[in-house]
């Protein structure tokens, strides 16, 4: 057997975590030459993975080096995000190849800070993102994004996002005056003032739009699930039975209206003490994960209840943004991660979602 024939037989062995499979059944091996005594193997994945690549190209060097001795290996991971299957009836946003809502089954439970994260997280990780605050009541992303910034709009029609930490950015706090402003809308009102942020916002090229969703799983979250294509979804907990309980009405409300959860985000797993470091499991232990198996789902990572990230938000400058190679962020970034080759590579990819009527009694 030659030696290219012997490298591409053993990348259909290499079994990669991130994919759930190996390399070969992924699609993802682009190319594989060799030439004398030199190989180049061209990786191409499916979502961004910088924080990844240096320790997929390592683990593929032992790999293949077991397999050829002598042959040096000229292995490159690269990546580009394709535009995945959205509810039946509908079609992507212009100028949004996904779009992935954050969710939580009520309040509390840390949701807009994870949302942001998450967002900066892929931004960081080599994708274009937007995130929109869809929370109307009570929009918090303007003061986690540090901007106080009114959108423009040239042509009096569109508006063109407001750009801070390299996302691009829609909220209706960027369109009140002053943070004490309330927002006094009945639901359908409040349902046709989201869809236009959404659909009157000129996103630029985004490879994902994070939709900050308001808490629960009422008429907003209903109606937004029906009209809006979302190619998939991420619930957030916190360890509480309570909190449990809800996150997963959240959970089979998405998947009742065809849209694929991702998996689950645990939120303040343990606290973390500023003083001394010690983690303790003040919620409770084991939530998340039990939620997960219980419902069929994933698990993409936990995360502690630490004031730095309580500090950062508040000061306008979320943690992935703030050290974006720090602890804190590296759990953002993996979470992140986790959650795009799911949407590549998991059921959101190829689901052919039924159709799905929903009546009031």
């Amino acid at each position: 057997m030659s030696e290219q024939a012997l490298l591409e037989s053993a990348l259909g062995r290499y079994v990669e975590p991130m994919l759930g499979c190996d390399l070969q059944t992924a699609g993802v091996v682009r190319s594989v030459e060799v030439r004398g005594r030199r190989a180049r193997i061209q990786v191409d994945l499916a979502f961004p993975a910088a924080g990844y690549r240096e320790t997929l190209e390592a683990g593929l060097r032992r790999h293949l080096a077991a397999v050829v001795p002598g042959l040096e290996l000229d292995i490159a991971v690269g990546w580009h995000v394709a535009a995945y299957a959205v509810q039946k009836g509908l079609q992507p946003l212009p100028g949004v190849k996904n779009i992935v809502a954050v969710a939580s089954g009520k309040g509390g439970v840390g949701k807009s800070t994870v949302a942001v994260n998450l967002a900066l997280a892929l931004q960081v990780e080599g994708a274009r993102v937007g995130i929109l605050d869809a929370d109307l009541y009570g929009p918090s992303q303007p003061l986690m994004l540090g901007s106080r910034e009114r959108p423009t709009s040239p042509d009096g029609r569109r508006m063109h996002p407001i750009r801070a930490h390299g996302l691009q950015a829609m909220s209706i706090g960027f369109l009140l005056e002053g943070d004490a402003q309330p927002t006094i809308w009945r639901g359908p009102m409040a349902t046709q003032a989201l869809w236009q942020l959404l659909t009157e916002t000129v996103w630029d090229d985004l490879d994902y739009l994070v939709v900050d969703m308001p808490p629960g799983t009422g008429d907003i979250q209903l109606s937004l699930s029906q009209r809006v294509p979302v190619a998939g979804s991420v619930v957030v907990t916190t360890p509480q039975d309570v909190a449990l309980l809800d996150a997963r009405k959240g959970l089979e409300m998405f998947r009742k209206v065809g849209i694929p959860v991702l998996g689950i985000v645990e939120n303040m797993s343990t606290h973390v003490c500023s003083n001394c470091g010690h983690e303790e499991a003040i919620f409770g232990s084991g939530g998340g994960e039990r939620l997960a198996r219980e419902a069929g789902s994933e698990l993409l990572g936990q995360l502690p209840l630490d004031i730095r990230i309580r500090q950062q938000a508040d000061g306008g400058n979320p943690t992935v943004a703030a050290e974006s190679e720090g602890a804190l962020a590296r759990r953002y970034r993996d979470i992140a991660r986790l959650a795009a080759a799911r949407l590549a590579y998991g059921e959101a990819a190829a689901v052919d979602f039924p159709s799905i009527e929903i009546v009031e009694d």
